[in-house]
């Protein structure tokens, strides 16, 4: 076990060597441990068979992408390890596309090297936070933080990335109502979506999560939020 005061264990996926090695070297003199994938096969071989508390991953890998490394360890591994993706690409459509792939922050080139590391530690602090914590539960409905699994009446439930860590605010505030700026803040960041991409997100969350049972759970609270509860008590 590594010691409390080290920063944590991060694997850096980067077939640029200059940027893999920069990183790494500047991770390591901050407190980091580090181990490097140069394609995206190695990169999910890694992440699925080890713990890390992070993962620095390019987009534009060769062999597997960064899109397809986040999707295969959200939903083959079920793997729930924080990931910082590196792109070229800026566009909104980019970040809502790796966000909705599994990626859970996203940097583009070329960054500052003290603001991945800033993003690392609140990425790896926030991890920390929900790994402690203790399964969520609202009526029927349980969601375990740590793997990731869903089930509502023992029933599991197949989530996108985006839909469970909306599910996980929504638990963790519940029976609060969460406003839509909060949930997108959470989710998106600075960088915010159109006013269509969070409700896309709602509804696929309640055609698998209340549709096929007997009461909702997840409510819309006119002009006031999203509220996660069961109402009949």
């Amino acid at each position: 076990m590594r010691e409390q005061e080290q920063a944590g264990l991060v694997l850096i996926v980067e077939d640029n060597r200059n940027i893999s090695e920069m990183v790494g070297e500047y991770l390591e003199s901050r407190g980091f441990e580090i181990d490097y994938a140069a394609d995206g096969l190695d990169g999910y071989r890694l992440a699925s068979e080890n713990v890390y508390d992070a993962i620095v991953l390019d987009l534009m890998l060769p062999r597997l992408d960064g899109i397809e490394v986040c999707k295969r360890l959200r939903s083959e591994a079920r793997k729930a390890t924080p990931i910082l993706m590196l792109t070229a690409r800026d566009t909104l459509d980019d970040k809502l596309t790796g966000l909705s792939s599994g990626a859970d922050d996203y940097l583009t080139k070329p960054f500052a090297i003290r603001e991945l590391e800033a993003r690392l530690h609140a990425l790896i602090r926030r991890d920390r936070r929900q790994v402690g914590s203790e399964e969520l539960q609202v009526a029927d409905l349980v969601l375990d933080p740590a793997s990731l699994r869903a089930t509502r009446g023992g029933c599991e439930l197949q989530l996108s990335p985006i839909a469970l860590r909306l599910l996980s605010i929504l638990m963790r505030e519940s029976p609060r109502v969460v406003s839509r700026q909060e949930i997108e803040r959470e989710i998106w960041g600075d960088e915010l979506p159109d006013s269509d991409t969070l409700r896309s997100h709602l509804y696929n969350l309640r055609k698998v999560m209340d549709k096929p049972f007997d009461r909702p759970l997840l409510h819309t609270v006119q002009s006031a939020g999203y509220r996660l509860a069961d109402l009949a008590d």
